[in-house]
C-alpha cells in the first residue's frame, strides 16, 4: 500500500501497519489510538519532520528512545504512523506508550503529576476498549437502520473519534449493557428518566412562546406530572447517580423531589452521548451527565444555562438579519429554553455548581431528509468500512463529472470556507461574538453532489464575548456576558478562536484531505492563507495564523497528563496550551 505524501511522493507502507482495516478490531483500535498519541506529542512538542521515512523521539526525561514508521507527514498534523518501538524493542501498544509519555512529562518538568499520568494510562485503556467495540459493531453492521435521519447517521459515526486526543472514547464506569444502550456510535436509544420536582425548587428561562416544563411535559409520554409539581428528565445514567449526592437525596428523602422511573418514546444519544435526538421532536436535550467523558464531566453549569439564551436573545436583537445579510446559509443552532432542579437558594446563581438535574432545550431544525453532518463525522475514518465519509463524497462527484479527485476536493474547501469559515470570521469582527467552533461543533450542509452549501453552529458553552465590545453587546442586550461568564480578554478570545476554528478545524480538515491521499495539503494551506489575509487587519486570530511561527494551541495530551477538567475554573485555565509549528505560517503568498 501507499499513501501520498505532502510533496505527492509516495511513502510506501508495510501490511503490518496498515491498521484500520486489520481483521482483528482490537489491533486496530489500539493502533490508531497510538497514532493518536504519536499526533500529540508530535504537535505538543513542535517536532518537525524527519528527513528519513523513521521518527525518533528522545525522550531524556526517562532515557529512552522511541521510533516509529512514518506512513505520511502532514504539514497541518494528521501525520499517519505504523508501529512504534521503544529503545529498538516492541512493538508498543497504547497504554505503554501512553505510561511512556506520561513518564517523560513527569520527569521533564513539565508539571504533569504522577497520579494524572497514571489515570491517563487507564483511560487510554478504556477508550481502546470502547473504540475495540464500536470498530466491531459497524464491521458487523455497517449500514443503518432503515429510514435514520441523515443528522443522526452522521452523530453516530464517530468510532474512533478526535484523532488529536489521548482519549478519544473513553467513557468511565459504563458496562457492555449501558455502552450498548446509550452510546451513539452503537446506535443506541432509550428513554429519559423523569422527575418530578416541587415547583419552588425548579428555576427556568425561555425564549419559546412557552415555559421549557411545558415542552418537556409534551415529551413525557403519558406521564402526568403531580399537583404542584414539574416534570424534569434526566439521562438515566444521570438518574441512577443523583440519589448518591447528599442535596437530592435529602430533597428525595423529603419527598420534594420524587423519582417516577423511565418513560416516553426512546431518544437517541449524539455525538457528544448527553445531547439526545428524537426526529419528530421540536427541540434536542442537552443532559447533564456526570460521567467523565474524555477529561470531562458534562454536567451544565449554571453560567452555561444562561448563556445559550442570552446568545439566542443577541440573535433576535437584530444580529441574526445582520447575519443573515452578509451570510444567507449560516446560522447557529439556539439553545433557547433551560430548566434546573436545585435546592432553594436565589436563583440562578452562575457561580453555582451543577446540581445534577438541569438541562438545555436545542432547536431541532433538522428534518429526516435534511443531508447534514457535523465536519468530524464527514473526516472521521471508517475501519474496515470504507473511506470517510468526505472521501467518498469527492470520489463519487469525481468520477459522475470524470474529474480528478483533487479539482473536487479543491472546490469542496472552498465551498465550506464560503459557507463555514467566513460567517465565523465575520461574526467575530462584526459582533465580537468568538465561536468555539471545533470540528465537532460544525454542522455542514450539503446539496446533492455532497458539497457544502451552508453551516451551523451549535454549543452554548462555546461562545467568548470580546472585552473590547462588551458594550456594543450590551447595547444588543442589557448586561450581555455578565451572569453568563462570557465576557473574556480580547487576547483569550484570539487564542480560543485561533486555535479551535483555524487550528482544529480548519488545519484539522486539511490534515484529512491529505492523509486520506485526496489533494496536495500545501495547496489549501494557500487557499486558507488568501482568506485569513482578507480578515488579518481587524482580526487578531487571523492575523497570528498568519504570521505567528509558533502560534499557541490547546494540548490534548498536556492537558490530560496535568488531569485537569476541562469546564471547571476561569476560561484561561481550563486547558494547558502549548506554541505549536505553524504550517500556513510557512506558505508563501
Amino acid at each position: 500500500m501507499t499513501i501520498a505524501g505532502p510533496d505527492q511522493s509516495a511513502v510506501r507502507t508495510d501490511p503490518e501497519t496498515d491498521h484500520l482495516d486489520a481483521p482483528d478490531t482490537r489491533y486496530a483500535a489500539d493502533a490508531a489510538t497510538v497514532e493518536c498519541l504519536l499526533r500529540c506529542w508530535v504537535r505538543e512538542h513542535a517536532l518537525p519532520r524527519p528527513e528519513s521515512g523513521v521518527l525518533t523521539v528522545e525522550l531524556p526525561g526517562v532515557g529512552r528512545t522511541l521510533t516509529v514508521v512514518v506512513r505520511y507527514w502532514s504539514p497541518a498534523g494528521w501525520h499517519r504512523f505504523g508501529t512504534a518501538h521503544l529503545d529498538g524493542e516492541g512493538p508498543l501498544n497504547a497504554v505503554t506508550l501512553a505510561l511512556v509519555l506520561g513518564d517523560e512529562a513527569s520527569a521533564s518538568g513539565a508539571g504533569a503529576a504522577g497520579e494524572a499520568c497514571g489515570d491517563t494510562a487507564i483511560r487510554v485503556a478504556d477508550s481502546v476498549t470502547h473504540a475495540d467495540r464500536y470498530i466491531a459493531h459497524r464491521r458487523a453492521h455497517p449500514e443503518d437502520p432503515p429510514g435514520t435521519a441523515p443528522f443522526l447517521a452522521a452523530e453516530q459515526s464517530l468510532v474512533l473519534g478526535h484523532p488529536m486526543h489521548p482519549t478519544p472514547k473513553s467513557r468511565d464506569r459504563l458496562d457492555p449493557d449501558e455502552d450498548a444502550a446509550w452510546s451513539p456510535e452503537l446506535r443506541g436509544s432509550f428513554p429519559l428518566h423523569w422527575f418530578a420536582a416541587d415547583a419552588d425548587l425548579v428555576g427556568q428561562d425561555s425564549a419559546l412562546d412557552r415555559e421549557a416544563a411545558d415542552v418537556l411535559a409534551d415529551l413525557a409520554g403519558e406521564l402526568r406530572a403531580p399537583e404542584g409539581t414539574v416534570l424534569v428528565p434526566a439521562h438515566p445514567w444521570q438518574a441512577r447517580d443523583l440519589p448518591q449526592r447528599p442535596h437530592l437525596r435529602a430533597l428525595l428523602d423529603a419527598g420534594r423531589l420524587r423519582d417516577l422511573g423511565p418513560a416516553g418514546a426512546p431518544w437517541h444519544p449524539t455525538s457528544s452521548v448527553r445531547t439526545v435526538y428524537r426526529p419528530d421532536a421540536e427541540v434536542m436535550l442537552k443532559l447533564s451527565l456526570g460521567l467523565r467523558i474524555t477529561n470531562s464531566r458534562r454536567e451544565n453549569l449554571p453560567k452555561e444555562l444562561l448563556r445559550g439564551i442570552e446568545v439566542h436573545r443577541i440573535l433576535r436583537s437584530g444580529l441574526e438579519h445582520e447575519l443573515r445579510a452578509a451570510h444567507p446559509t449560516f446560522d447557529i443552532v439556539r439553545d433557547p429554553a433551560w430548566i434546573s432542579v436545585a435546592p432553594p437558594e436565589p436563583f440562578p446563581r452562575p457561580d453555582r455548581p451543577a446540581a445534577g438535574l438541569e438541562l438545555v432545550l436545542r432547536a431541532n431544525p433538522f428534518g429526516a431528509g435534511e443531508r447534514v453532518s457535523c465536519l468530524a463525522a464527514l473526516v472521521a475514518e471508517r475501519p474496515g468500512i470504507g473511506p470517510s465519509r468526505l472521501a467518498g463524497h469527492v470520489h463519487t462527484l469525481a468520477r459522475r463529472t470524470g474529474r480528478a479527485p483533487a479539482s473536487v476536493a479543491e472546490e469542496w474547501f472552498e465551498r465550506y470556507l464560503a459557507v463555514v469559515a467566513e460567517p465565523v470570521l465575520w461574526l467575530d469582527r462584526h459582533a465580537g461574538i468568538a465561536l468555539e467552533a471545533h470540528q465537532q461543533n460544525t454542522l455542514v450542509l450539503l446539496d446533492a453532489d455532497g458539497l457544502p452549501s451552508g453551516g451551523r453552529y451549535r454549543d452554548n458553552q462555546g461562545y467568548y464575548f470580546r472585552a473590547s465590545r462588551a458594550g456594543d453587546l450590551a447595547r444588543r442586550l442589557p448586561a450581555a456576558g455578565v451572569a453568563s461568564d462570557t465576557i473574556v480578554p480580547d487576547e483569550i478570545a484570539d487564542e480560543r478562536l485561533a486555535y479551535y476554528v483555524g487550528v482544529n478545524n480548519l488545519l484539522g480538515l486539511i490534515g484529512a484531505f491529505g492523509a486520506q491521499g485526496l489533494v496536495d495539503e500545501r495547496v489549501l494551506l494557500a487557499r486558507l492563507r488568501a482568506l485569513l489575509t482578507r480578515y488579518a487587519e481587524d482580526c487578531g486570530a487571523a492575523r497570528s495564523l498568519l504570521t505567528d511561527p509558533r502560534p499557541r494551541c490547546k494540548a490534548n495530551l498536556m492537558t490530560r497528563l496535568h488531569g485537569l477538567d476541562e469546564l471547571v475554573g476561569p476560561v484561561a485555565t481550563q486547558s494547558i496550551y502549548v506554541h505549536i509549528r505553524n504550517p500556513l505560517a510557512e506558505v508563501p503568498a
